[in-house]
């Protein structure tokens, strides 16, 4: 892969311009990870007790202390791609985009795996970073089938939608869609789109299309609702808001719509 080791030098640079990351609040370490670290400690050099700690860390939201974690097992297998991996999906989580970066760098420089490649080109489309577009176009030079071909295509039109081009990233989410018409996440960025753009009606049809496809996904019914507030049909609106708590509760913005809408 020609363009690699570009990319990397890229992602160094970029990396090192991040905002520092946010502080993370504390959490109470569970009674599972408190054995687990008993376990470390007496076999330090043991990688399965601490991948389990690590878990169970991440499963407790103390995302900085299993970034910790990850960080001692690097440093006894820093050539290790699923470490490497997994520390940069870590990162995400706890919305440190630099460390993410950083870590699927590394990851994709010991074995350029598509998904580790994906998973690169994802943050990097968020950032509104054209060097997502040329790592989708690797992976799709790949042919590893429509599953892929379809990953590479949301994650073009992520970044065509976030630079404003929304010929492009309608296209885009569409090619997806024509690879796996389940793929809820690019109905919704099609929605959004055509809901900024004051193209409600529109909008509507697509969450009403994801809604056919997936009657339980929670997000399509809220966004769904909104578009019906904001026509000002209200009944509908209300119903819909009350069918995403059904199906998520902790949509806190469609408990506060119902609120007023006097529901």
């Amino acid at each position: 892969m020609k363009w690699i080791p570009a990319l990397l030098l890229f992602l160094l640079a970029a990396c090192q311009q991040e905002e520092k990351k946010q502080v993370q609040k504390e959490v109470e370490i569970p009674a599972e990870a408190e054995a687990l670290y008993k376990a470390v400690n007496q076999h330090p050099d043991s990688i399965s007790p601490r991948v389990q700690l690590v878990n169970a860390l991440d499963s407790a939201g103390a995302l900085s202390f299993a970034l910790a974690q990850m960080d001692s097992l690097i440093k006894r297998d820093s050539a290790n791609f699923g470490i490497w991996f997994h520390k940069a999906q870590l990162s995400e989580k706890a919305m440190d985009t630099a460390m993410a970066l950083q870590s699927y760098q590394m990851a994709v420089r010991i074995y350029p795996s598509p998904d580790a490649l994906l998973s690169m080109a994802n943050l990097l489309a968020e950032k509104k970073n054209r060097q997502a577009i040329a790592i989708c176009d690797e992976v799709e030079s790949l042919r590893l089938g429509r599953e892929y071909l379809a990953h590479a295509s949301f994650i073009k039109g992520v970044y065509f939608a976030r630079t404003g081009d929304l010929v492009k990233a309608m296209a885009s989410f569409d090619r997806c869609i024509g690879n796996d018409y389940q793929y809820m996440e690019a109905y919704m960025e099609k929605g959004f789109l055509l809901y900024d753009t004051k193209q409600t009606d529109k909008a509507i049809s697509i969450f009403e299309k994801a809604l056919e496809i997936r009657p339980t996904y929670a997000d399509a019914s809220y966004w769904l609702a909104k578009c019906f507030e904001t026509k000002g049909e209200k009944d509908k609106a209300i119903l819909q808001y009350q069918k995403a708590l059904v199906l998520d509760p902790g949509i806190k913005e469609a408990n506060e719509a119902l609120k007023r809408l006097g529901d």
